[in-house]
């Protein structure tokens, strides 16, 4: 009896580490899978709102990635597209991360009014503008609600903006 309660208890502990060691890693995918989100953001390098995809380079939930939208908007006769395409770094872990990351954004204007009207960072009216991102990122390790806040600098056309700030809601799996 003694030696069968012994078996039974070695049996028991054994099949439970097997159980342990088959949990999935919580940094890494599984392999073929990456990190992918898409999300919509308000302000930041789409300038007034822009629908993104974003994926890591690697078979992982942080370091290199990057990411690519679009938006356009009418208004009054006055029309405009955006394209934002960036290149970003995840630092962090479990679902938390500090986000930075640098790229451009072409923006595309048509306008009714003078050229000279949208000139603050664009010249001719279209181009292409320098763009930073440095915010936080909460993207759920099972893949869920991505949420993303923070600041974007943008700068061109001799000119800096420092302080545009940017929020984000999404979807991460």
């Amino acid at each position: 009896m003694k030696k069968s309660i012994v078996f039974f208890v070695g049996l028991l502990l054994a099949g439970s580490s097997l159980c342990f060691s088959q949990e999935k890693n919580r940094s890494t995918y599984e392999p073929g899978q990456r990190a992918q989100s898409v999300y919509m953001e308000l302000l930041g390098p789409g300038i007034s709102y822009s629908f993104n995809y974003d994926t890591r380079f690697q078979q992982s939930l942080n370091g290199l990635g990057g990411r690519a939208g679009i938006s356009y908007y009418a208004i009054d006769g006055n029309s405009m597209v955006t394209i934002p395409i960036m290149v970003n770094y995840l630092l962090g872990k479990e679902g938390k991360y500090f986000e930075m990351g640098i790229g451009g954004t072409y923006a595309g204007f048509n306008s009714e009014e003078s050229a000279d009207d949208n000139e603050i960072l664009f010249v001719d009216g279209s181009g292409v503008i320098g763009t930073m991102v440095f915010g936080y990122r909460k993207q759920p390790v099972d893949g869920g609600f991505l949420f993303r806040a923070g600041i974007s600098p943008m700068f061109g056309k001799g000119n800096f903006i420092p302080y545009y700030g940017y929020i984000a809601f999404g979807y991460s799996f």
